[in-house]
């Protein structure tokens, strides 16, 4: 599949000195862009859920001395 983007001159400067910068394409650059977003975004959407579950659940957190001293360390 490809696409196209419009950009203005210095979307396009900016896009090419970071391609240029990271031994990318053009294509590259955008692609792994694109894909890094998405990766963030889902992993920001399951650690609120996560969040939420913990915090509706009622229960507590405690001090990490705590567990280690029960571990014995």
């Amino acid at each position: 599949m490809s696409f196209s983007i419009l950009l203005s001159d210095e979307e396009r400067s900016l896009a090419e000195s970071y391609a240029r910068l990271h031994s990318y394409t053009i294509a590259e650059a955008f692609k792994k862009a694109l894909f890094e977003k998405i990766e963030d975004e889902y992993e920001i959407a399951i650690g609120q859920e996560a969040s939420e579950e913990y915090l509706s659940s009622g229960r507590q957190s405690r001090p990490i001395a705590e567990l280690w001293k029960e571990c014995g360390l």
